[in-house]
């Protein structure tokens, strides 16, 4: 152990209890868990780089130093998770309780993006640009209001130059992505000039950059936008494929969650009336490591599974289900589910 770390362990001993890994890969691994403030003790994030290869950590202390210092400024703007501890290999964010937005789904909702777009005026002008902005899971959505995380990209600016506005602008086209697929009713004018047209940096890396991080994070085993893992993406649709074979299953819906043991958990519903040892026995070493018989599974008004609510039983964050319930029939298929559910890593009440 380096001096280094010891100081942030030190630190932190007594301060940080462990839940469960959300995510390892080589640059950090992040934990969800408890940390102690000087007033109280809250839910937080550990993000630590001193696991980190040897190979990576030149990009990992990067992508470190960009968070922290980010975090420090966008914290207490109301608008990011705040910056609890920092360290020279271990930080620890704030927990905001909001849904990503992938899993939000605001179809329609022209208020969140609004808020949304009210965030970036904030962040710009602290000087800060996000970079990160395309992927759905660094919006978070809180009681219809727009939040961000996972700073790692960020960039701070001490001037406003050509390349900040330039980043600036690539902020803002990516969240108008998302507003054209969530509530394209809404979008302005400008905002359609803006979506139409991506700069010049955007243009070069789409035709550079961007086929050489595909290939890199191949080869890594890093895959999914939504960071559900390789075991998702390759092992998740055969394992499907083998249950609607059995007579007595319906419909399969798999979803990904984190898992202490594994990294990254699978967790399928099965609709019908199979028996869970049955299944268990019919997939052998490849079965999930949890099962669940539902009478039926969520679905939206076009028939489509909702899987944004199974995730969230999966995660065991089903505190966060009401505000995703439609109806009082959806509410009671939900609660059953909820009910019957087999990851009981933490316990609510729905």
């Amino acid at each position: 152990m380096s001096m280094i770390e010891g100081e942030d362990q030190k630190e932190l001993s007594g301060r940080w209890r462990s839940d469960v890994v959300l995510k390892r890969d080589v640059f950090s691994t992040i934990e969800r868990g408890r940390f102690r403030t000087e007033a109280s003790e809250v839910e937080a994030v550990l993000r630590r780089i001193d696991g980190v290869p040897w190979w990576s950590g030149g990009l990992a202390h990067l992508l470190f130093r960009r968070e922290r210092r980010a975090l420090a400024i966008a914290g207490p703007l109301g608008i990011a998770p705040p910056l609890l501890f920092a360290g020279r290999r271990m930080l620890v964010r704030g927990w905001i309780d909001g849904v990503p937005l992938h899993i939000a789904k605001p179809h329609g909702d022209a208020a969140y993006f609004r808020s949304a777009k009210a965030l970036l005026r904030v962040l710009h002008r602290a000087g800060i640009t996000h970079n990160d902005l395309a992927k759905e899971q660094n919006w978070l959505y809180a009681d219809g209001r727009a939040y961000v995380t996972d700073f790692q990209l960020a960039s701070c600016f001490r001037r406003r130059g050509a390349l900040f506005r330039l980043a600036r602008y690539e902020d803002l086209r990516h969240l108008l992505k998302h507003k054209r697929r969530y509530a394209p009713g809404a979008l302005t004018a400008a905002e359609r000039r803006v979506l139409a047209r991506k700069s010049y940096l955007t243009r070069v890396w789409m035709a550079t950059g961007k086929k050489v991080y595909y290939a890199i994070t191949r080869g890594l085993n890093v895959t999914d936008r939504e960071g559900r893992g390789i075991r998702f993406t390759r092992e998740a649709p055969a394992i499907a494929a083998r249950l609607m074979t059995l007579p007595r299953v319906r419909d399969v819906a798999i979803v990904a969650f984190p898992d202490r043991r594994a990294g990254t958990g699978l967790y399928a519903f099965i609709e019908g009336s199979a028996d869970d040892r049955e299944l268990r026995d019919f997939l052998g070493n490849s079965a999930p490591e949890h099962l669940q018989i539902v009478d039926a599974l969520p679905r939206n008004a076009q028939g489509e599974v909702r899987s944004e609510i199974l995730e969230l039983v999966a995660m065991n964050q089903i505190d966060l289900i009401p505000s995703l319930v439609k109806t009082e029939a959806e509410r009671s298929l939900v609660g059953r589910i909820v009910s019957g559910r087999r990851n009981l890593r933490d316990r609510f009440a729905f």
